[in-house]
């Protein structure tokens, strides 16, 4: 399968070479593909989030991976457009993220939720705790686990086989936005309202605050 633009749009990864914050907003209602030993699974996207870079860069985000500056770890996110960062969290979940920006500024959109459209069957079988079809990839653990992604695939390229990358027709209606999920500080603020969803989808994740945390 080939990764599409928009039609009559610059090509994909010129459009995922974007600012983050626009490049997420772009991402909704994508359809996004791993066809792997196991089979194929599709999932439309209807909530992510934009991160952008350090602390020295010229849109500073306390609450990326980057902050601090590049590690072996977050090195996909100064990659190309379109690669994939995945990371393992609190020692249990996988979470994936399609690089954005242009090679070298650190910028990535978070895949927080979406609507398997096709592997459903492969999904569900990933996913047994899944209390129905809505819930098979509504929230980023959840949505990892139904594409069979991991660490593996961290810096793989999104938009080349087995990967697959399809942006709607048309930019969806009815977005909302606010502030970035379990985001602890000024990341997880108002003034970094950069989780977007389509409004009303009932795969969208529900909103949780970062817990403050305990001094000692």
């Amino acid at each position: 399968m080939r990764s599409k633009a928009l039609p009559g749009e610059a090509p994909l990864r010129e459009i995922l070479s974007g600012d983050a914050r626009e490049v997420a907003e772009l991402l909704l209602g994508a359809v996004l593909t791993h066809d792997s030993r196991e089979g194929a699974v599709s999932v439309r996207l209807t909530e992510v989030e934009a991160y952008l870079g350090p602390a020295d860069s010229l849109h500073p985000d306390p609450g990326s991976h980057t902050f601090r500056g590049p590690t072996p770890r977050n090195a996909p996110m100064f990659g190309p457009a379109g690669h994939l960062y995945v990371y393992f969290t609190y020692g249990l979940h996988h979470c994936a993220n399609i690089v954005c920006g242009p090679p070298g500024v650190a910028s990535a959109v978070l895949l927080r939720a979406g609507a398997v459209t096709a592997g459903q069957a492969l999904a569900a079988h990933r996913r047994p705790t899944s209390k129905s079809p809505a819930d098979l990839a509504r929230g980023p653990a959840r949505l990892a686990k139904a594409l069979g992604l991991t660490t593996a695939d961290s810096g793989r390229d999104a938009l080349a086989e087995p990967f697959s990358l399809v942006l709607p027709p048309s930019p969806v209606g009815g977005i909302s936005s606010g502030p970035r999920v379990g985001v602890a500080g000024a990341g997880g603020s108002d003034q970094y309202a950069w989780r977007f969803w389509i409004t009303g989808d009932p795969t969208v994740s529900a909103y949780k605050a970062a817990k403050p945390r305990r001094a000692g």
